[in-house]
């Protein structure tokens, strides 16, 4: 149902059971799939694309031109994928010529009040966005990812799944998987072992996940060295292998210019 006094261009595709509520206004190249609510009082622009199944709340901008000023009209896009939650007052940027051109969130992500997603984030799956997280250009966020309220991640980070900050973490470096951090700027403090073992994770693979925090940050090693240590652990617990290669491919697209939180 679309409410009487939201505009939606002639141009726009939704799915006929999409709900849009009162002064919504919603653009010429904007799709929405089956089953998504949208409330009151949103702007949606721009080449977006949203999947099925989400509850955008009252009050979100959703796909509006980038904060860039090198940006000169281009038409990039910000694609959200299927049964996301967005809560109120967050603002979601397209992407920009300068990146792939497109930001994108991806399916099962909890996003709550006041998040910003710059030009060129791109976000996985089953994250958690705390109330005003704030991610710069191109920022990249793998699956599971937690961020604590008010967390600020600078342009061109990355961070790895199962990662998780603590409030008002602010990040300069690449954030490696499972590594929870804390501070301004974020130091690690340990592993999300909680978090692994919510989503089912045996002992022992649990075990190679602290092996490889001993290895980044216990042992004294340099990344190099770090990296060595971590690919070791296969030939002495087999069923690490897919963990340990998630890690190493991580690590391998770390620059020195970044680095990794420490």
């Amino acid at each position: 149902m679309i409410h009487p006094t939201a505009i939606v261009d002639a141009n726009a595709v939704l799915h006929s059971s999409v709900e849009v509520g009162p002064y919504t206004v919603i653009g010429p190249y904007v799709r929405i799939g089956a089953g998504t609510r949208v409330g009151a009082h949103c702007v949606i622009e721009g080449h977006t694309t949203i999947g099925s199944d989400n509850h955008i709340f009252q009050f979100n901008s959703l796909g509006a031109i980038p904060q860039d000023k090198k940006y000169a009209g281009e038409p990039c896009d910000l694609h959200i994928g299927n049964r996301n939650t967005i809560r109120e007052f967050c603002t979601f940027n397209i992407g920009s010529p300068g990146d792939a051109g497109v930001t994108r969130v991806g399916d099962d992500n909890w996003i709550m009040a006041y998040v910003h997603l710059a030009h060129d984030c791109q976000v996985g799956n089953n994250t958690i966005f705390a109330n005003n997280s704030q991610l710069a250009g191109h920022v990249h966020v793998d699956d599971w990812v937690i961020l604590g309220g008010f967390t600020v991640v600078h342009q061109f980070v990355r961070l790895g799944a199962h990662s998780l900050t603590a409030m008002c973490s602010l990040l300069f470096a690449d954030l490696p998987p499972f590594v929870m951090c804390q501070g301004q700027p974020a130091g690690a403090r340990s592993m999300n072992f909680e978090g692994l073992r919510r989503r089912g994770w045996t002992p022992e693979r649990i075990s190679g996940v602290k092996a490889m925090h001993k290895a980044l940050y216990r042992d004294g090693l340099t990344l190099e060295q770090a990296k060595v240590r971590i690919a070791e652990l296969v030939a002495k617990q087999p069923e690490t292998a897919p963990d340990v290669a998630m890690m190493l491919s991580f690590l391998h697209q770390t620059t020195p210019q970044r680095g990794i939180v420490r």
